[in-house]
């Protein structure tokens, strides 16, 4: 198995309510699910193959259920990435070289039956995981944000968490509000829905657990 190890910061977003059933093993909000996420690799590499700084996005929907299969998903990655490079992240994306269930790249994988040709393109990724605010756009393809859930009475910030001491993406996400748009394959169109804010640190083994849980 190729050694790889990758920390990022991370904006996903869905079509479910705040918070997401999928965290709670219960069933999607409108019975299926409907997802863009976006990371930028802070530190990674794949072997011999530095990942520092490269970005992906990953447009992804099933029918129903995630765990029911039947999904698709377009991968996106970084238009400056070398061809050993988009190798890698294809590899790590797909979930290859990591043992069975560890990430949830290799758990996604086994639930889709459609996956689409690589794209590749310049992405514009921003997230502040703490302010809970950020973006990912791809041009004519991607085009989401995430702020802070408000008070419905106050419309002042709420902040709620996550905390997963054995997840296979994160251990500890924060909350906010999504919009999201997306053409190509996979179309969308929400606004005000889920979105994740989280630090990831991940390697064949799954989640790197450098907090105690």
């Amino acid at each position: 198995m190729t050694p790889w190890e990758i920390e990022a910061v991370e904006l996903v977003t869905c079509n479910c309510a705040y918070g997401c059933p999928c965290q709670f093993n219960a069933l999607p909000t409108h019975g299926n699910c409907e997802a863009v996420a976006g990371m930028e690799i802070k530190r990674g590499f794949f072997a011999d193959t530095t990942l520092d700084g490269l970005k992906t996005v990953a447009v992804m929907w099933w029918p129903g259920p995630i765990h029911e299969g039947g999904g698709k998903a377009l991968i996106i990655v970084d238009e400056r990435a070398s061809d050993a490079q988009r190798d890698a992240l294809l590899a790590i994306l797909s979930g290859m070289e990591t043992e069975p269930g560890a990430t949830i790249w290799n758990v996604f994988a086994a639930t889709l039956e459609e996956v689409f040709e690589p794209v590749f393109r310049s992405i514009d990724f921003a997230a502040d995981v703490d302010a809970r605010l950020g973006h990912v756009r791809v041009e004519g393809l991607v085009s989401t944000s995430g702020k802070p859930i408000r008070n419905p009475v106050t419309g002042e910030e709420h902040r709620v968490r996550i905390d997963l001491p054995n997840g296979f993406e994160y251990t500890l996400a924060e909350m906010g509000a999504s919009t999201i748009h997306t053409n190509g394959p996979i179309k969308m169109d929400f606004e005000n829905r889920y979105a994740q804010f989280a630090h990831i640190h991940l390697n064949n083994q799954g989640v790197v657990r450098d907090r105690a849980a």
